[in-house]
Order: structure tokens, then sequence, then C-alpha cells
């Protein structure tokens, strides 16, 4: 009897032991603790998308992005770095780079599979840009996706991807520099592009001869966000805790205003 006795008491004193180990105090650092032991938080941004992040050719960086980054890093106490992406290669240099990843982000079920996502900031989806002039000839995906029609993509991202799921008839144009593709629009080289009813408004405002279409009432839903590293929930909540502050301290309207109006 006592041989069975004395396995089965020390049995209950090892799971009674781990019932009272701090939950999730696995002895691994969080992201958290090591951007702050580092000094540094990494960004990882494209840089080609006005309003949320633009690098310019001096090698400046801006934008609301940019700028709440700053004031994430400075809330951390730590120094801001920030690492040039593409939108094809965003994932995984942020995996391999970056403790965040910020500038204009949809959230998309794929790249829920590889990161997590803060808590989104922005409401959006694809709506048209092109020249006043034709602002009427697209309305509708039904009129954009014709014979003749060019709508020009950045490759590698939601505009791409949306372009593609949606046109089987127009002709599907692709530039590989953000920060000049609406010139293409202007230029008439092109007829539109469909992309985040944000960035329509802000460019429309920078070029008078383009027109967002109905940017009230964009063809999907979609939210910005920022990407943050798989399985970390330590940090993704203080990371929605401190954009939880910066929408409703007036953050977020001081540094958005300049670009939003």
């Amino acid at each position: 009897m006592r041989s069975r006795i004395l396995p089965l008491v020390l049995g209950l004193l090892l799971i009674g032991g781990a019932a009272a180990a701090p939950a999730g105090d696995t002895g691994v650092r969080g992201r958290l603790d090591q951007v702050t032991a580092r000094g540094e938080l990494r960004v990882c941004s494209t840089g080609d998308y006005r309003p949320f992040t633009y690098r310019a050719p001096d090698g400046a960086w801006t934008g609301i992005d940019l700028d709440l980054a700053r004031d994430l890093a400075t809330r951390l106490g730590v120094r801001l770095k920030i690492v040039p992406t593409t939108w094809s290669t965003l994932l995984p240099d942020f995996r391999r780079h970056c403790d965040i990843a910020v500038g204009g982000i949809s959230i998309t079920l794929d790249r829920a599979r590889q990161a997590f996502f803060s808590k989104p900031y922005v409401r959006d989806g694809k709506t048209p840009i092109t020249r006043c002039e034709n602002k009427d000839r697209f309305q509708t995906l039904a009129q954009i996706d014709q014979p003749g029609v060019r709508a020009v993509v950045n490759p590698g991202g939601t505009n791409e991807q949306f372009a593609r799921a949606t046109l089987k008839r127009a002709t599907i144009v692709v530039h590989p520099d953000n920060n000049t593709i609406f010139d293409e629009i202007v230029a008439g080289r092109v007829d539109l592009m469909m992309t985040d009813a944000t960035e329509t408004r802000w460019q429309a405002r920078q070029r008078p001869e383009l027109c967002a279409v109905h940017p009230e009432a964009p063809f999907t839903f979609s939210e910005k966000a920022y990407l943050l590293p798989l399985g970390d929930v330590v940090f993704q909540q203080w990371v929605d805790q401190w954009l939880n502050l910066a929408l409703h301290d007036g953050t977020w309207a001081r540094i958005s205003k300049p670009w939003l109006g």
C-alpha cells in the first residue's frame, strides 16, 4: 500500500508546484523586454505610401505612421531605427529584422497567419483615383473592367491583389515605384488606380488633375494596423494600450491633421 501512496503524493506535489508557477513564465524574454534592453525599436516601413509613410530622396522619413512610431519609441524610452522594406518583402523582412512594421498596412488573413496585428486605427477600402474628367466613367467595377481600360498597380501588395481578383478584361499595368505611380495617371499613360480611399484623398489634394472616386463608399472594407511578432501577446497588448491612448489623448489628431486635414 505504501509503495502506491508515495508516488501518488509525489505526483500531487508536482502538479501543485506547476500550478503555482506564474502563468506564461517560460524564462524567455519577450519582445517588450528585448526592445527595452536593446534601447532601440526597429521599425520596418516601405516609405512609398503617403500619407502613412514616405522616404524622401535625401533619405528623410515622414508620414503619419512614422511620427506615431517615433512617439511609440519615446514612450518606451528607446531610440527609433527605421528599416526600409518593400511590399513584396514586407513579411520576411519584418520577421528577420524588425519589432514592428508600419505604413498603411492593411489587415489580411494571409498576413495574420504570419504575424500579429495591433488594434486597427483606420477604416479604409479600395476605390479608384483617376483624372477628374474621367471620374464619371469609372464609378463601378463593371465600368472599369472593360477592354482598353488601363489600371495601374504597385507590385506585391493588396492593390495588386485586388486588381487581379476583380479585373478580367481591363489591362493591368504594373508600375514599380509607388511614389511616382500617380504621375502615370496625370500623364495619361494609364487611366486609373484602385487603392485605399485614404491615399486617394491625399493624392487628389496634391494633384488637382486627379479626383478620388467615391472614397466615402469604397468597393471593399479594410482596416489599417501595425504588424507585430506572432505569438507575443505581451508586446501586442502594450502596443494596443499605447495606440488606444494615442487615439484618444490628442496624439493621433495632432500627427494626422497636417496630412489629412
